[in-house]
């Protein structure tokens, strides 16, 4: 496959899956999808790969969620909502390597979602982190949600929903949302650090855990599933609409106008 939205290359055993759309923000349009998804396949099916990182080009973000620019009334692509987002989060979970957020400034919205579904997370000291989708007239069903309240805790997982609220890499660090904080100039260092002692490690160890892991949290996986069809129908009336046209138009939303 050849790639437009992404940069991966494989070292040392570490595989690097870079979202390069820093204009954006790194965020993501259907293509950014369909190519993380074969990267992160890749990078499962090479037996001299025990780790992957997960990343955004530049200093300025990680990644800020599905790119509002190419919606209009949908993202445009296959999948319930134009958007195989599901399929790069499972595909992350399948993967039997580890897989680590580089987290180089915003995490937001989807951003945060991947960060969450992520094994291990570190993240620089100009890190972000949050959620937007409430704001803008969206929200993650699945994974971004119930696996986000075992990874935080029920209360402090509403409150991110809720408020929309960001958060320094320090107090993600605290909530547990990341594994450790570093100044933004060591954090290649710092990754490459936890990726040596990984793949030191057994990987069928490694992958057998990895499995273990995720059991406990499968059912999320056919929960978001059923509820992606309902998030198409909400994407479908004008209050989810307002969302998009607000952030577009740098205004705040009026969202109680459209419920009936």
């Amino acid at each position: 496959m050849e790639y437009q939205d992404i940069l991966y290359t494989k070292a040392d055993r570490i595989a690097t899956i870079t979202i390069n759309r820093p204009k954006q923000f790194n965020a993501f349009r259907a293509r950014t999808c369909e190519e993380l998804i074969h990267a992160f396949k890749d990078a499962d099916a090479d037996r001299n790969i025990g780790v992957v990182v997960l990343t955004g080009a530049g200093e300025k973000a990680f990644c800020t969620g599905g790119d509002q620019g190419t919606q209009d009334g949908g993202y445009g692509g296959r999948g319930v909502i134009g958007l195989p987002i599901e399929e790069v989060q499972s595909a992350i979970r399948d993967l039997s390597k580890p897989v680590i957020a580089r987290v180089n400034g915003y995490a937001i919205g989807g951003g945060n979602v991947l960060v969450t579904i992520c094994d291990l997370a570190i993240a620089s000291d100009n890190a972000q982190l949050g959620q937007a989708g409430p704001r803008v007239g969206s929200v993650d069903p699945g994974f971004g949600t119930a696996l986000l309240a075992r990874v935080v805790g029920e209360k402090k997982a509403r409150e991110i929903w809720y408020l929309c609220r960001r958060y320094t890499a320090q107090q993600a660090l605290e909530m547990g949302l990341v594994n450790a904080v570093v100044p933004q100039d060591q954090l290649d260092a710092e990754v490459r650090k936890w990726c040596e002692e990984i793949v030191e490690k057994s990987p069928t160890a490694i992958a057998l855990a990895k499995k273990s892991f995720n059991v406990d949290t499968e059912m999320i996986r056919g929960m978001g599933g059923l509820a992606m069809h309902a998030l198409k129908l909400y994407y479908e009336t004008a209050e989810s609409a307002e969302g998009g046209n607000a952030f577009r138009e740098k205004r705040k939303p009026e969202f109680f106008k459209y419920v009936k």
